[in-house]
């Protein structure tokens, strides 16, 4: 039996407890778009060690969990070029949605935001159609 589906049941628990913590001792919402956000444009000038920590663990904690995934493969294409332009219309939807995933998904629905909840369908909505533009048709992915 499959037992992929662990790992995102484990990293979906640990982005919620990650949200809720963050929330209960900040009084803020983890959002990475909104945390990187004030960093770039200063508004938020008298946060950035609590910003730039949480950054610094989103870079840094992965690698150290890469001896947990023996073997892991997370069927990324090849393509620079396409990762490039994937990353740059994601940074382009969240300033757009005044919000990420992270923002409006984990942190919005269960506050039962309105925003956040169609905000998050549209997220997945555009994600399937560019998905099977990209794979189906295009052959990219």
């Amino acid at each position: 039996m499959e037992q992929d589906w662990i790992w995102g049941l484990i990293g979906g628990l640990m982005i919620g407890s990650a949200g809720a913590l963050y929330l209960l001792m900040n009084g803020r919402i983890m959002g990475a778009s909104g945390i990187i956000g004030g960093l770039v444009d200063g508004s938020e000038r008298k946060a950035w060690p609590e910003r730039v920590a949480f950054l610094a663990g989103l870079v840094l904690v992965p690698p150290l969990l890469v001896p947990l995934y023996d073997g892991f493969d997370a069927h990324l294409t090849d393509s620079l070029p396409l990762l490039i332009a994937a990353g740059l219309l994601v940074g382009i939807g969240t300033r757009l949605a005044n919000g990420c995933t992270s923002g409006h998904g984990v942190c919005g629905i269960p506050r039962l935001s309105w925003r956040s909840i169609v905000a998050t369908v549209f997220y997945i909505l555009a994600g399937a159609i560019i998905m099977a533009v990209a794979r189906h048709l295009l052959g990219w992915i």
